[in-house]
C-alpha cells in the first residue's frame, strides 16, 4: 500500500521525485541571483568611473582603451554566468540543466576566444609607439 510520497518541510511541499525543486526555493534561488547581478553592477559603475578618472593622464589613451575593453569583456561575462544560473534555476531535470551548462561552456569558450585576440591586437597598437 504506497502512498504517493509527500513531506512537508516548514511549509514546502516537496514531492518524491529526487530532482524537483520545490518553488519556493526556485524562487529563492532566483532572488538571490537577481542581487548578486545588481551588487555586481554597481561594482563594475564604480570600476567603469576609476578607470576613466585613472585613464586621462597624458599619454594613457592605449591603456585606457584596453582597460574600457577589459571592464566590457568582464561585464559581458560575468552576465552570461547570471544569465546561466537564471535558467539553472529555472531547470527541469539534471539533462535539462547539463544541457545548459555545455552550451554556456560552448558560447563563452567561443566568446573568450574573440575576447583574447582583441585584446592582443589592442595590446600590441597600445605597445607601437605613435598609435595612441
Amino acid at each position: 500500500m504506497c502512498s504517493p510520497l509527500v513531506s512537508h518541510v516548514k511549509g514546502m511541499k516537496m514531492s518524491n521525485s529526487p530532482f524537483e525543486v520545490p518553488s519556493e526555493l526556485r524562487d529563492f534561488a532566483d532572488r538571490s541571483v537577481e542581487q548578486a547581478r545588481k551588487a555586481f553592477e554597481g561594482f563594475l559603475s564604480v570600476a567603469q568611473k576609476t578607470a576613466g578618472a585613472a585613464g586621462e593622464t597624458a599619454g594613457a589613451s592605449g591603456v585606457k582603451s584596453v582597460g574600457a575593453h577589459v571592464l566590457t569583456y568582464t561585464e559581458q561575462n560575468v552576465n552570461a554566468a547570471f544569465d546561466l544560473a537564471h535558467k539553472l534555476v529555472r531547470a527541469k531535470d539534471p539533462q535539462e540543466a547539463f544541457a545548459l551548462q555545455s552550451e554556456y561552456m560552448k558560447s563563452q569558450l567561443a566568446a573568450l576566444q574573440a575576447q583574447a585576440k582583441e585584446l592582443g591586437t589592442l595590446f600590441q597598437k597600445s605597445m607601437t609607439p605613435g598609435s595612441n
